[in-house]
């Protein structure tokens, strides 16, 4: 029951801000449902994945969801989030491996968050004022894609969406506003979220009912999110 409970947060926070669902989904499915790492990471991406769509499809019907950058962006994430499904099914990547380097993504996210204040500002600024942004000296038109395939790696490894890089990357480097940069994030995290998904399917046992389940309860905070 709690499990589902927080299913719920988990849509609640991709309606809401655009990500945080895989951060909280895999955590719940490994210690508080008991589900076996891998099996955990599959689900999420399958949950995250289903719940983004919905998502994405009422940000559509408000305008927030931008097509071309979501086009720039979410193909090279899609083969980043495949070819790291594919590398955690290798033998020496144990469970033990990909719940260190889950926690390693959460502490370096947690830490962006918390020292961000400086990027306030940035984030304020006006699309116009953006379109020409680089990062290291990198084109914004490559700098996206650049960033699209290292988060898709990381989403098919260890299940983290990349919400919490995505959004900032479609802000700064795509110069969005931020509801527009939560709408096309959905979109991206979805299309993410199937091709890793894909790719754990040859090397995982899935409980579809609990993961159809989770689906479900998280549709429900994903609704109560957008609205």
């Amino acid at each position: 029951m709690l499990g589902y409970v927080l299913a719920i947060a988990i849509g609640l926070s991709l309606g809401l801000i655009g990500g945080g669902g895989s951060i909280l989904a895999v955590p719940t499915l490994v210690y508080v449902v008991g589900v076996p790492t891998k099996e955990a990471i599959a689900m999420s991406l399958f949950i995250v994945g289903a719940v983004s769509i919905l998502g994405a499809g009422a940000h559509w019907q408000a305008g927030n969801v931008n097509l071309r950058t979501a086009a720039l962006f979410a193909p090279v994430a899609m083969v980043g989030s495949y070819l790291g499904a594919r590398l955690a099914g290798l033998p020496f990547v144990t469970d033990a491996f990909q719940l260190v380097a889950f926690g390693a993504v959460m502490v370096i996210a947690s830490v962006l968050m918390i020292f961000k204040k400086n990027g306030k500002k940035e984030l304020k600024q006006s699309a116009a004022n953006r379109s020409h942004a680089h990062l290291g000296g990198i084109p914004a038109w490559l700098a996206i894609p650049v960033e699209g395939l290292v988060v898709g790696v990381l989403t098919g490894f260890v299940g983290v969406g990349g919400g919490f890089l995505i959004i900032p990357a479609l802000v700064l480097l795509g110069g969005l506003p931020m509801k527009q940069a939560v709408g096309t994030s959905l979109v991206i995290i979805a299309f993410k979220s199937a091709t890793g998904f894909w790719g754990y399917l040859s090397h995982v046992t899935l409980d579809w009912q609990l993961m159809l389940g989770f689906t479900i309860a998280s549709a429900f905070g994903t609704i109560a999110g957008v609205i």
